[in-house]
């Protein structure tokens, strides 16, 4: 199934969540996060917050199945893709905490969908108008980051040991900047509209890669953060079903 508009994504990641609640399953968390974003999203669109509503309504469908496909494909034994293939394998590896299994599906959803999205759903010179509307959909993310961090430390009361052990350099090694993030995502874009469509795999195919490098940085950092790390995971909640409601209780509908 594809989504075609951003309240058949608010259901379909509804499903999503609703599945991995049963398992329960921690592939749950992303997509539990994802929703609250989407939601930030429509009540953007609502409120004017994009200069062209319709438009981001429909990019918003897009982009969210480049995610849908990827899932369908790993649940299905088929692979979705080298960063997405990583991510929902080392979700249920059972050895991530909490935020490094958010983070592999924010970078897989940024590093390579967004740009790859972005630059297809606008080719050519097309781009720079949705350049302002772009940045605000990755500052409603960010905006979220908090309160998303919020809701994972009722669950891993260790989590600030990441910054109290190495400052901000060890914190970096795991929270990559959604700012940096974003400006890769746009240079991606940018790319894949002005290329032509002969080499648009070679480039996908580089820009997964890529993604897929900066997935295992967070997956398996050096020490001593994997000390840290590992630290938290023993603290850290096993109560799958209670950290995906959590996550999906962040933005009230």
């Amino acid at each position: 199934m594809r989504a075609k508009t951003i309240d058949d994504v608010l259901e379909m990641l509804a499903e999503i969540v609703a599945d991995a609640l049963a398992e329960p399953d921690p592939l749950g968390y992303f997509p539990a996060l994802y929703r609250q974003v989407t939601l930030k999203v429509k009540d953007g669109i609502d409120s004017g917050r994009f200069d062209d509503g319709p438009r981001m309504a429909r990019f918003d469908a897009s982009f969210a199945n480049a995610y849908f496909e990827a899932y369908e494909k790993f649940r299905a034994g088929k692979r979705p893709g080298r960063a997405w293939q990583f991510a929902f394998d080392r979700s249920q590896s059972g050895g991530l905490i909490i935020l490094q299994n958010l983070l592999l599906g924010i970078n897989a959803h940024i590093n390579l969908d967004l740009g790859v999205v972005t630059g297809k759903a606008f080719p050519g010179l097309g781009l720079d108008d949705f350049h302002g509307d772009f940045n605000t959909i990755n500052d409603i993310l960010a905006s979220l980051i908090p309160q998303a961090r919020d809701a994972v430390e009722q669950f891993s009361p260790l989590l600030e040991e990441l910054t109290a052990i190495g400052g901000e350099d060890v914190a970096q090694a795991l929270e990559f900047s959604v700012d940096v993030a974003r400006d890769e995502a746009w240079r991606a874009a940018s790319l894949i509209a002005l290329a032509p469509t002969e080499i648009d795999r070679l480039a996908i195919g580089t820009l997964d890669v890529k993604a897929k490098l900066l997935g295992r940085i967070v997956a398996d950092p050096a020490e001593p953060l994997a000390t840290v790390v590992r630290r938290i995971r023993r603290a850290e909640s096993t109560d799958v079903a209670a950290i995906i409601t959590a996550l999906d209780g962040i933005v009230q509908p």
